[in-house]
């Protein structure tokens, strides 16, 4: 993006240069032409950087929201997971509790 100031700069002191420029100024006709393909190929990579830097935009919003996803998926398998480790839990207490009714039984 430093990239795209720094062009901007340029093309903001190459306008600057034609609006120096008097009507009457007299000197190469070279220069005058040089500064127009200058802005012209300026404004051109502004566009063009300006273009990769939506679309850059654009990807990293669509990574955001994919990760976000991932983030939810994981903590609901998480609260799953914890839900059936204590359910295992619970299970392995009522097994113990019936198993020591049965050996009050038997005796």
């Amino acid at each position: 993006m430093e990239n795209l100031y720094i062009k901007e700069k340029r093309l903001e002191n190459a306008l600057e240069k034609l609006k120096n420029l008097s009507s009457s100024y007299s000197g190469d006709q070279n220069e005058i032409s040089d500064l127009y393909v200058e802005k012209n190929q300026l404004q051109s990579e502004k566009k063009e950087i300006e273009s990769k830097y939506n679309q850059l935009l654009s990807e990293y919003n669509d990574l955001k929201k994919k990760l976000n996803k991932l983030q939810e998926e994981s903590s609901k398998k998480q609260k799953l997971q914890d839900q059936f480790n204590q359910d295992i839990d619970e299970l392995g207490r009522e097994t113990e509790s019936l198993v020591e009714e049965i050996e009050k039984w038997q005796t």
